[in-house]
């Protein structure tokens, strides 16, 4: 049976696991305001980009470029944003089975996969696939040349009719308990919609085009724009995906430090119960010794 000694111990290794775990708290929820103002922050560039990317091949009749051609799918490259690191609860676990939802959809095929994020990197090393490229260490402080780097190596694999399509698996920041897993189809580019959802497109009126006057011939413009629209695709998710990683380990870390001071109670309960136990014992046991001396 444990001891007093046993109990003050274990006491004492969990408050000081509580006290780590409250400071990872309050870490996580000072970079989650930065990164979720980040995230949000590049929404509307994104959203803009894809209403002029919109109107322009609503212009064109018969818009070509790579970017746009249409092949039978049999080599699909997936692009896996995770985190860098764990206790952030279930987060890396729910992107990578909606990674392994995405591959068992596309079993037939050819596989190959950017992994972004160290334990998504570790976990399909693991499982045998085989790697375009890799980014580690880089959703921490997210920037735009690393977003051009991933989307210059995706489209010039499908440029050069090496992968067939190209898919996006990250996770979207809606709010600090509701993540939502997204699997985007970045290539090739087609009907760009609005991210308002179905019922909500239904409810607007059409959108109105611009009248742009263009300089450039129809064919540069999309040189530029695709290849654009495709790394900012990639700079939101890297975004959303850092931001919601932030969100998931500080809930973890609150309920880490919630149950900690559960555990302690629970302890301290017990400590005082068999502290009491010892004390009844020995009164007895001086009772009993005067009435046997009496």
């Amino acid at each position: 049976m444990p001891t007093l000694l046993d109990f003050r111990r274990r006491i004492r290794s969990v408050k000081n696991s509580q006290q780590i775990t409250r400071a990872m708290k309050f870490v996580a929820a000072a970079r989650l305001r930065r990164a979720q103002e980040a995230a949000l922050a590049a929404r509307p560039y994104a959203q803009e980009l894809a209403r002029v990317l919109r109107s322009t091949m609503a212009r064109i009749q018969e818009p070509q470029h790579p970017l746009l051609e249409r092949r039978e799918e049999k080599n699909v490259l997936a692009i896996v944003l995770t985190g860098e690191r764990g206790l952030a609860g279930a987060f890396n676990a729910n992107i990578l089975r909606k990674a392994n939802e995405v591959f068992r959809a596309h079993r037939d095929k050819k596989v190959v996969t950017i992994p972004v994020g160290k334990k998504g990197r570790d976990a399909l090393k693991k499982a045998g696939f085989t790697f375009a490229g890799e980014w580690i260490n880089v959703l921490a402080r997210v920037e735009f040349k690393t977003a051009r780097e991933i989307a210059k190596l995706a489209t010039d694999l499908y440029a050069e009719m090496k992968v067939d399509s190209v898919y996006i698996v990250f996770s979207e920041f809606k709010s600090v308990v509701a993540p939502n897993l997204t699997v985007e189809k970045l290539l090739p580019v087609e009907a760009i919609e609005e991210k308002d959802g179905k019922e909500k497109r239904e409810e607007k009126a059409p959108e109105t085009q611009v009248d742009y006057i263009y300089e450039q011939p129809e064919a540069q413009l999309l040189d530029k724009l695709l290849p654009r629209y495709i790394e900012t695709q990639i700079l939101r998710a890297m975004l959303e995906s850092s931001a919601s990683e932030y969100a998931a380990r500080m809930t973890a870390m609150e309920s880490a430090t919630k149950n900690a001071g559960d555990v302690i109670d629970a302890l301290t309960l017990h400590m005082n119960k068999v502290r009491q136990a010892a004390i009844t014992k020995e009164i007895i046991e001086i009772v009993s010794g005067a009435a046997y001396g009496a």
